[in-house]
C-alpha cells in the first residue's frame, strides 16, 4: 500500500517524508480542497525530501470549469513546476456538461511532459464516473485518480471504489482513495476496495481536522500497516 500525505508546507513535508509517507502532494489552501502552492514553496519542498512530490494545479476553488484565462495560468504552472522539480501533478478539468474536458486534458498533458500525473477529485463531480475512467483510458500519461467514489468521504464509497478498482485493474491507472479516511479505518477500508494507494490529509492531523498541526504518530502508524 502506498501512503500519500498531504502538506501546506516545508515541515509538514518533512515530518511526512520522515514517518513513512510515500509521496507528498503538496498544496495551499487545504480548507478548499487544495489550491496552486507558491513556486519558492514548491521549490523548497522538492529541495526537503527525498520522496515523489506531487503539485496541486488549481486556481481557484470555486468550480473544475475553467475561462481561458485561467487556462492559461494553470498552463504556466506546470511548466514552471516542471522546471522546480516536482516528480508531479495533480490537475483536473470539466465541461459545463460535467465530463472530462478532453481538449484542455491534452494542452495540460502535453505540457506536463515526462511529469507523472493525477487527475483530482474534479472526478468526483463527473456525471458517469465509469464513463470518465474509460476517457481517462485513453491517455496513458495519466497514471491515477484521486477520488472518494462520488461521496463526501470514500468510506461512504466503498462499493462505487471497488467498482473503480476493478475496472482499472491492468491498465495504466491507478485508484488513489482519499477523503474522510482515518487510522482506524483504513485498514479494512483497503481490504474490502483492494485499493493500491490511499491518499490522507485530515487523517493525520490532530483531531482529524484538516486546519490542525500534521500528527507524526499516525503516519507512522499507517506507514507500517501490512495491508
Amino acid at each position: 500500500m502506498l501512503l500519500e500525505v498531504i502538506a501546506t508546507n516545508v515541515n509538514e513535508a518533512k515530518i511526512a517524508f520522515e514517518h513513512g509517507a510515500d509521496r507528498i502532494e503538496l498544496i495551499t489552501g487545504i480548507t478548499e480542497g487544495g489550491l496552486t502552492p507558491s513556486y519558492s514553496l514548491i521549490k523548497e519542498v522538492v529541495q526537503a525530501v527525498d520522496i515523489p512530490v506531487h503539485v496541486m494545479v488549481r486556481p481557484h476553488h470555486y468550480s473544475f470549469c475553467y475561462d481561458d484565462e485561467e487556462i492559461q495560468i494553470i498552463c504556466e504552472d506546470i511548466e514552471i513546476i516542471r522546471r522546480l522539480g516536482a516528480s508531479g501533478i495533480v490537475i483536473g478539468v470539466l465541461t459545463g456538461e460535467r465530463k472530462i474536458d478532453e481538449e484542455r486534458l491534452k494542452t495540460f498533458i502535453c505540457l506536463a511532459g515526462d511529469l507523472d500525473i493525477t487527475f483530482h477529485r474534479a472526478f468526483d463531480e463527473v456525471s458517469d464516473q465509469e464513463e470518465a475512467l474509460q476517457t481517462l483510458l485513453k491517455y496513458p500519461e495519466v497514471n491515477r485518480i484521486l477520488t472518494s467514489g462520488g461521496k463526501k468521504s470514500a468510506l461512504e464509497a466503498v462499493p462505487q471504489i471497488t467498482k473503480l478498482v476493478s475496472l482499472a485493474r491492468d491498465t495504466h491507472l491507478s485508484i488513489i482513495a482519499g477523503n474522510g479516511l482515518t487510522v482506524n479505518s483504513l485498514e479494512a477500508f483497503v481490504q474490502h476496495t483492494e485499493v493500491q494507494e490511499v491518499h490522507l490529509g485530515s487523517g493525520v492531523r490532530c483531531g482529524g481536522k484538516s486546519t490542525e498541526r500534521m500528527d507524526p504518530k499516525k503516519i507512522s502508524e499507517i506507514s507500517t500497516m501490512i495491508i
